[in-house]
């Protein structure tokens, strides 16, 4: 089954929490703080697999969770990092953030591979908190979250010379004739449920890898039919190859067909529409197709055309060598613009608070990456930490920003799911 397409949750693994601990051995009484730190939880990385054609393995895994990484222990025992969870993916899978739909990694290289999500990092134990001033210090940290992502994975075949048309013009036969592919062949429309691939191999010892895309419809790049499903993989073509049926044989013109084709391409994508197009008029054994080659050429006199008749293999030889000789010409094109790639530059800007306080009803609600990652990975158990939580809070001009928003002492505040009381 050819799946190119796929929504999932991807959730790396927490850090270990670090540990409280004391030296405790005969004839030391005053042993200080010893307690570990946790482990690094898992990341989930995607890998490209060659052998892989296809995402239907990752069909039905809609949740994928990495593992948290080992609690420190006591006597310095840090835990260890727990195993990454590596994602096989098909070579030219592009990965996007939903929640800002930026891409994060186009795998489009043999050896690729990225963190998607990364695991959250091990919490410090109490040793890892002495100071001068504090030589024991009776708290440790829990571990960081892991980062939680809703991802699209989309997979664009990679191609030199993409086969576009509308249905049973032929582009199945062409492959089929020029390349080790054996795509299903039929007469009736949509016989090419998913994209074919083939590699061309020519006597000058060059080649190239040609994609039989299946049949455009008029509305394709609004999402009829399949349409934009299969557009995508045009994406990666350096060439369009523009299969017509010269013959007119269901009745339909081929200046029509072109030009229906011709306004999906546009309206999908502008980079789309500007790529490097040849013409092949294909059926040209049949008897109408001269005639309605000369139309062609004189409405479209600038275009590039080759009449070419798949069934019989004629003509066949001039079009594939023009293609070769055209492929060394184009320099690799950049697959996307610069800002839908994910950025990892991080921007601060003056008087930018890394939180935002509202008020619910009578309840101050904090939020906050920054203020939530520190209260869930503050061990609320130990007085210590909670008075450290507290000083941060307070280090971060919460407590001012409250009081300058007209929140009272004994006011209710609410972190996560949390409430506490706003007090000294």
């Amino acid at each position: 089954m050819f799946v190119d397409e796929i929504t999932l949750k991807v959730i790396a693994g927490n850090g270990g929490d670090g540990c409280t601990s004391f030296r405790r051995e005969k004839f030391v009484p005053m042993g200080g703080p010893d307690g570990g730190n946790g482990g690094r939880g898992a990341n989930i990385i995607f890998k490209v697999d060659k052998g892989l054609k296809t995402l239907v393995d990752l069909r039905y895994m809609k949740i994928i969770k990495g593992d948290k990484g080992v609690n420190g222990k006591g006597s310095n025992k840090f835990g260890s990092n727990a195993d990454d969870v590596i994602i096989n993916v098909p070579l030219g899978t592009t990965i996007t953030d939903l929640d800002t739909n930026l891409i994060i990694a186009d795998l489009i290289k043999e050896d690729d591979e990225v963190v998607v999500a990364h695991g959250g990092r091990g919490g410090k134990g109490n040793k890892s908190f002495a100071t001068h001033d504090n030589p024991a210090p009776k708290f440790s940290e829990k571990g960081e979250p892991g980062e939680i992502r809703l991802i699209k994975c989309e997979l664009k075949l990679l191609a030199d010379v993409g086969l576009v048309g509308l249905p049973s013009v032929g582009k199945s036969t062409l492959l089929s004739q020029i390349s080790a592919s054996k795509p299903k062949i039929a007469a009736y429309h949509f016989t090419t449920l998913s994209p074919n691939l083939g590699v061309v191999k020519l006597k000058n010892t060059k080649s190239f890898v040609m994609a039989d895309l299946p049949g455009l419809i008029e509305g394709a790049s609004e999402g009829i039919g399949l349409g934009d499903k299969f557009l995508r993989h045009a994406m990666r073509t350096k060439i369009l190859c523009h299969i017509i049926d010269m013959s007119g044989s269901e009745g339909r013109s081929p200046i029509y067909d072109y030009e229906v084709i011709r306004k999906e391409i546009e309206k999908y994508s502008d980079k789309l529409a500007k790529k490097v197009e040849v013409i092949v008029a294909n059926k040209m054994d049949l008897d109408s197709s001269l005639n309605n080659l000369e139309e062609f050429k004189k409405k479209y006199p600038d275009k590039i055309i080759f009449p070419i008749s798949a069934m019989n293999n004629e003509g066949i030889d001039e079009l594939l060598n023009y293609l070769a000789d055209k492929l060394d010409e184009i320099e690799e094109n950049n697959i996307y613009e610069n800002n839908d790639l994910e950025s990892h530059m991080v921007f601060k800007f003056k008087n930018e608070k890394p939180y935002t306080i509202t008020k619910d009803g009578d309840i101050w609600v904090i939020k906050g990456e920054q203020i939530e990652k520190l209260f869930n990975m503050t061990k609320f158990n130990e007085d210590e930490a909670v008075l450290r939580f507290a000083r941060k809070l307070r280090g971060m001009g919460v407590e001012d920003e409250l009081e300058r928003l007209g929140a009272k002492r004994g006011d209710e505040v609410q972190i996560l799911d949390y409430i506490f009381e706003f007090k000294e």
